[in-house]
């Protein structure tokens, strides 16, 4: 992979501007499925049970919030059984845990090719956040097996689901271009991201339906795009009432606000990341 970057150009004192950013990106394309790859087998190298991790996780957290949460404390959950409820919307929560951390920290976890060699530093991120969608597929298994347990057949909001997945991968690329930029001169954001990680899971409706919320507040938490991702999943898998459609706009609009302002921020920066990480 040097001899392919490394004859390549330096970085520009000056941000390009978009089609010039994509045009480089896709003469870097093969750069970035290395990338993905590499991710890949970083995380399941010398693991005894290798991709079955992907299922297990979610799979034992379901167990303990089932246990806690559904038996315990009688979590309502609009007709659907607990643990296929929760693993509506653990599957979505473990995606984007995992990409945003894991993408946040992309570019001083490789502070060794960042100085250098020259590539797109943003395949850094994207390369983390494709990898987190792999182990999403694998997750994703747990829930059709849950569906089939429990006879519930999905929803006509599946044609909705897989678009919706797209907000929330745009939410986490926002997020993790703003805190990664940040990560890079201050090593402080290290020790925030599980700070932030936790309150983010409770600010999300995983364990609990949004339906418990007074209406007052449904705007102030359709602010978080993960929660309309969230409701689609179940409406899609588990048969509950879709979401207001008001809400989906708002979260659609702070994705997207999240996203833009992320890769202008992150642009801006990158031309010093090999100097400062």
């Amino acid at each position: 992979m040097d001899s392919v970057v490394a004859s390549q150009r330096h970085i520009s004192p000056d941000a390009p501007d978009w089609l010039s950013m994509a045009a480089e990106m896709w003469s870097f394309r093969y750069v970035f499925l290395v990338f993905v790859w590499r991710s890949l087998k970083i995380r399941y190298k010398q693991t005894a049970i290798g991709v079955a991790w992907a299922l297990l996780q979610p799979l034992t957290m379901t167990f303990i919030f089932t246990f806690i949460f559904g038996r315990l404390a009688g979590m309502p959950t609009n007709g659907v059984p607990y643990p296929l409820f929760v693993v509506s919307g653990l599957i979505v929560w473990q995606l984007v845990a995992q990409s945003f951390q894991s993408a946040t920290g992309s570019i001083v976890t490789n502070a060794g090719l960042v100085t250098r060699i020259y590539f797109p530093r943003i395949f850094l991120p994207l390369a983390a956040i494709t990898a987190a969608l792999f182990d999403f597929m694998c997750a994703f298994a747990l829930l059709i097996l849950l569906m089939a347990w429990y006879g519930i057949a999905p929803t006509i909001g599946v044609l909705a689901f897989i678009p919706v997945l797209g907000l929330a991968v745009v939410t986490v690329l926002g997020l993790a271009l703003w805190f990664g930029t940040l990560y890079v001169p201050y090593r402080d954001v290290g020790h925030l991201l599980p700070f932030l990680t936790q309150i983010w899971m409770f600010a999300s409706p995983v364990i609990y339906p949004t339906s418990l919320l007074p209406p007052k507040y449904h705007f102030l938490y359709s602010l978080n795009p993960i929660v309309t991702v969230i409701d689609v999943s179940r409406w899609a898998f588990c048969g509950t009432n879709p979401p207001n459609l008001g809400g989906v706009i708002v979260s659609t609009v702070v994705a997207v606000g999240l996203c833009v302002s992320g890769l202008w921020f992150f642009r801006r920066h990158e031309r010093n990341f090999s100097d400062v990480v």
